[in-house]
């Protein structure tokens, strides 16, 4: 594989808002890191101040380690058992009535209760080690006392100050709100939930953003010509920005990190991740086999092929104005996907070939 991104520049990245879903941010970071991928600047909102501030302490390795067993009661105050069997779709087992009188009582308190929350951060996050970086680190909260975007350079937080301005910056509406200083505060997500802004503003142009389609307000950012934006993001849903349950941050991780390796490496597919090795001639004759195989029992004719097969299966697969390329890929996809093979490896077109192959003939 070829990397395509200059590795000879230096980055910035914003991290986007979105609960539980911030498990990918730290998925992708890890295939750039693996990668040589150089950053000065980090910018987060929500979870992506939170994993920002993982990121310009270089504790890799702790971030994986804290998603990859992430439960929902480091969170805020639940039952895991209940809440995980919920998001598991095993409602047979739910036990409605105490997760009724849990909301409930939340309700009463104004919101769930989040000092699981302020412990998780004040052991994982080392204000000194940020402070001390060469990295820089901004976050974004919503000062609902003042009405106002607080736009936060670390570096001048009054010292012992940063772990509250994380928590601020994670105050989802439906957590518990406590004073900081006096003042209330909300989850940044509500008026900046893609902290572009806060580098651009800073004069950083080189600039990755990882995307996790969070819930909050899209700020409107004039982006100047001299900017170079390069974005990763998911192609599936990431679930529920509250479901902070283990096997699901596993997968997010793995997704994160495949993802960003079609960006590093501009890997082929919509699922899958195809390290492109054949041209669009080779990929017609493909096509032309697959349809001998699976359609016909000897070589369609050209005419045949171009006026009717091609156009049914293009239709078919819904693959608009692509090449035979688009098509070829699109067509093993389906048949990948079909045999039950994981997305999770990059292969060349002829491995994922033989691979569906290898399946089919087993069956």
């Amino acid at each position: 594989m070829k990397l395509r991104l200059d590795t000879s520049k230096t980055y910035a990245i914003a991290l986007e808002g979105g609960g539980a879903k911030g498990a990918y941010e730290v998925g992708v970071w890890r295939a750039l890191d693996e990668a040589g991928v150089r950053f000065d600047a980090v910018a987060g909102t929500s979870v992506g101040a939170l994993n920002g501030a993982m990121m310009v302490m270089g504790e890799l390795e702790q971030a994986l380690r804290l998603w990859e067993n992430i439960r929902f009661s480091q969170v805020f105050d639940a039952d895991d058992v209940q809440l995980k069997k919920l998001y598991d779709h095993k409602l047979s087992e739910v036990d409605f009535r105490t997760l009724f009188k849990d909301a409930m009582e939340a309700i009463h308190e104004g919101g769930l209760d989040i000092e699981p929350l302020r412990r998780l951060i004040a052991e994982w996050v080392d204000e000194e080690k940020i402070r001390s970086s060469p990295k820089k680190l901004f976050l974004v909260t919503y000062s609902l006392t003042d009405k106002r975007e607080l736009d936060i350079d670390a570096d001048e937080l009054e010292e012992g100050k940063l772990r509250d301005m994380l928590l601020a910056s994670a105050y989802v509406p439906l957590f518990q709100r406590k004073k900081l200083d006096g003042k209330d505060y909300v989850d940044g997500s509500v008026h900046n939930l893609v902290p572009i802004s806060s580098l651009l503003e800073r004069g950083y142009r080189d600039i990755i953003v990882i995307r996790i389609f969070g819930v909050g307000f899209e700020k409107r950012t004039r982006i100047p010509e001299d900017a170079n934006i390069i974005t990763v993001a998911p192609r599936e849903r990431l679930g529920g920005v509250l479901q902070f349950d283990a096997a699901q941050s596993r997968r997010l991780l793995q997704l994160g990190y495949f993802d960003g390796l079609r960006m590093l490496y501009g890997l082929a597919g919509e699922k899958y991740y195809i390290d492109r090795q054949w041209s669009e001639t080779e990929a017609y004759f493909a096509l032309q086999e697959l349809c001998r195989l699976f359609i016909k029992e000897e070589t369609p004719s050209l005419r045949e092929m171009n006026e009717t097969i091609l156009p049914k299966l293009a239709k078919h697969l819904k693959v608009k104005d692509g090449g035979y390329y688009d098509l070829l890929t699109a067509l093993l996809e389906r048949l990948a996907e079909r045999q039950g093979i994981s997305p999770f490896r990059v292969r060349t077109e002829e491995m994922l070939l033989l691979e569906i192959a290898a399946k089919m003939k087993k069956k």
